[in-house]
């Protein structure tokens, strides 16, 4: 049970996502100096499951589910996704509560002997766990074996030293918050590898209009940040995105207060790919997130999709 001056936050137990809710506590503490706030370590799915591809045993959702289970009976008060897990649809009840500022959104390369992806040999084995990551990958090098790899991110540095694998490719955001930067090979540019909706940003989700909770999170809202990740999530919701198929967006905001947003719909193996820009006021943000997923759908990306979600059953 919590009381009036305990805030109790729900985390995944990875290296990572205790660091990512150990910074918002600090965060809260900061700002609200009379509450307490304790963390919970809760177990998802896709924290579970390990041997088996994302894609194949349910994709978005895998690691948010449980813990937005926990925050709608009340054994926490809020909960610390990373943006890119969060499913398009949020559970009646819910809602995201803040959006603290990104982290650098690229993916990264590290290979084992520090070479960037187009020095690596033809036939060199690339470990991922991401649809998004392989068809880019095989988008931009169609000779490379591309390896599923799961686990959380020191086991993946660990596979990569002790597998037959010649690089992996991973988020640049959890790889800095972890400080081995200096581990990275080459910070992938988006012309070939664009990101994950959200990649970069957390997650701040709470129970909907909670009196209590809502205006202590609030503080932690990063607006520019949250305009552009509305943006990138309404054109995910429009196309009904998940894990299973290769969907990646990336907007930012310039100087003149233009939001600029790119949006990719990919075969899985790297052949076809459908990706465009568009461009307006930031204030629309989320008209142009759905604006430009309807114009990757009139130029195809539909039957991209259909294909592999039927595959996908």
């Amino acid at each position: 049970m919590t009381t009036d001056e305990t805030i109790t936050i729900g985390t995944r137990g990875s290296q990572l996502a205790l660091w990512q809710a150990r910074g918002v506590k600090e965060a809260i503490i900061r700002r609200h100096p009379g509450l307490e706030v304790e963390l919970t370590i809760i177990k998802t799915r896709g924290d579970k499951i390990l041997d088996v591809p994302l894609a194949k045993v349910g994709g978005k959702g895998l690691f948010v589910k449980e813990i937005e289970e926990a925050l709608l009976d009340g054994r926490i008060d809020l909960a610390i996704h990373s943006m890119k897990d969060m499913p398009a649809e949020i559970p009646a009840g819910l809602c995201i509560g803040a959006i603290p500022e990104r982290e650098d959104p690229r993916d990264v390369l590290i290979s084992r002997r520090g070479i960037p992806l187009n020095a690596l040999k033809p036939g060199a084995c690339v470990g991922t766990s991401s649809l998004r990551r392989r068809a880019q990958l095989l988008h931009e090098r169609a000779d490379l074996v591309i390896v599923d790899l799961r686990g959380n991110l020191d086991t993946r540095l660990k596979k990569l030293e002790n597998d037959t694998l010649d690089a992996i490719v991973l988020a640049a955001a959890g790889v800095r918050r972890l400080g081995l930067a200096d581990r990275i090979t080459e910070f992938l540019d988006e012309t070939i590898m664009l990101p994950a909706v959200g990649q970069g940003a957390l997650c701040i989700e709470i129970r909907e209009k909670d009196p209590r909770i809502a205006p202590v999170v609030g503080t932690l809202d990063d607006a520019m940040t949250r305009q552009v990740v509305v943006g990138e999530r309404a054109f995910l919701t429009r196309l009904e995105g998940g894990c299973q198929v290769p969907i990646a967006a990336h907007g930012h905001i310039d100087d003149a207060k233009d939001y600029t947003l790119t949006g990719l719909v990919c075969d899985v193996d790297g052949s076809h790919r459908i990706k465009l820009s568009h461009t307006g006021p930031a204030s629309r943000s989320e008209q142009i997130g759905r604006e430009l997923a309807e114009s990757l759908l009139e130029r195809g990306a539909g039957e991209i999709l259909e294909r592999l979600n039927a595959d996908a059953q």
